[in-house]
């Protein structure tokens, strides 16, 4: 299987997951208490909201980049590094947030998904470029 058609796969369960992390936090009775874990203003919570939509968001990343190297026909060794480096941040982005929730004193962890997903994005757009 190619690099580009897993990224096609992940980003469609990072849909999905995307549901399932949005069900859970909203099945949660409490969730429609104003102050459940620390309001809507509290860090807590505003990590939770991040944690659940970076699986979407991320996931719409993964699809930009298939469709752009599916389109380009783009291949090397550089790409499968773009490629692997989008799906890394899209696996910790999440796993973080809500990890962070929890342990604030984790933050510089967030540094592994940010750094992951900009060396994805450079790499694309330099690729791109190179047309």
């Amino acid at each position: 299987m190619e690099t580009a058609h897993i990224n096609l796969l992940f980003a469609w369960l990072w849909i999905a997951l995307g549901f399932v992390s949005g069900s859970m936090i909203g099945f949660n009775f409490k969730f429609f208490q104003d102050g459940w874990i620390g309001g809507y203003s509290g860090l807590r919570r505003r990590l939770y909201r991040l944690g659940h939509f970076s699986f979407f968001g991320l996931a719409f990343v993964n699809l930009m980049f298939y469709f752009t190297i599916q389109s380009l026909a783009l291949s090397g060794y550089l790409v499968t590094v773009a490629a692997w480096s989008f799906m890394v941040g899209a696996v910790t982005m999440p796993i973080f947030c809500f990890t962070m929730a929890h342990y604030p004193s984790l933050k510089n962890l967030l540094y592994i998904p940010v750094i992951s997903l900009i060396v994805g994005g450079f790499i694309t757009f330099w690729e791109v470029m190179q047309l």
